[in-house]
């Protein structure tokens, strides 16, 4: 266990330094040493959560072990679409914080016991939920990178910098994953709904609460692009917005009750 985990986050370092050479050094653009570095701390993060977490009397989904597992979902989409999308500026931030929160886990073991097995819609819940989380905080990310860009290209100073989508292509990408996200987490929210019978009991209330916020948010986000035509700052604000919503609403609890009253 304890070896995986080192192996993973130094896969992590190498591929994050990996990242940062395919950007200094534009003429390397092919960028095959740093997703071969990536491919295997993804293979050895998810054998280490999968002890971690299914391995163990009931499921244990610590605070620490979902970040974790978050990480390793964002990490490994964004290592698959890295090349079409050409966002290398933001994997070395990705794989950094995906060693991380690795290395938290393994410093910090907590145990969170759900019992998935015998509570299946539980499960589709908890899986579809994570996906819209893991695919909302990527569109998140590429609103930060469309934000850099375009002070970047407003100042004249995008020279020196690696192969980029342009910036309408960048955020249609953008869009694309919110609409995705956006779907999944209504079918989060439906399952939650349909199946979880204490879905708005005071201990979860506000998770469900927020999380309707957030999909509010990201709705009105979609409906203003489209029909008000909604670009540039309002389009990066609102989406950091709905993203910080759903921090708060899978982890703002998880962290009073688990970390800091222990």
């Amino acid at each position: 266990m304890e070896l995986l985990a080192i192996l993973a986050m130094a896969f992590y370092l190498l591929a994050a330094f990996a990242c940062v050479h395919n950007i200094l050094n534009p003429q390397h653009r092919h960028g095959r040493s740093a997703v071969l570095a990536a491919l295997c701390a993804l293979a050895l993060h998810g054998l280490w959560l999968f002890n971690s977490i299914v391995l163990v009397p009931g499921q244990n989904l610590s605070i620490l072990n979902v970040a974790s597992l978050i990480s390793l979902i964002i990490s490994a989409l964004m290592t698959v679409l890295v090349a079409r999308f050409k966002i290398w500026l933001l994997m070395p931030l990705v794989y950094t914080f995906s060693g991380l929160l690795l290395a938290a886990d393994w410093l910090l073991p907590s145990q969170y016991s759900m019992y998935l097995e015998t509570r299946p819609a539980v499960l589709l819940h908890i899986g579809l939920g994570l996906m819209a989380y893991s695919l909302l905080a990527i569109a998140s990310l590429l609103a930060i990178l469309l934000s850099f860009l375009t002070h970047r290209l407003k100042s004249h100073k995008l020279t020196n910098l690696p192969s980029l989508p342009p910036l309408m292509t960048l955020e249609r990408y953008l869009f694309r994953l919110i609409f995705i996200g956006v779907v999944i987490l209504t079918l989060s929210i439906s399952s939650g709904l349909f199946f979880l019978q204490d879905m708005f009991s005071p201990t979860k209330a506000h998770k469900a609460v927020l999380t309707i916020l957030a999909w509010c948010v990201y709705v009105g986000l979609l409906w203003g692009h489209h029909h008000l035509g909604w670009r540039g700052k309002k389009v990066i604000w609102t989406s950091l917005a709905g993203s910080l919503l759903l921090t708060l609403a899978y982890f703002g609890s998880r962290f009073v009750r688990e970390v800091l009253l222990g």
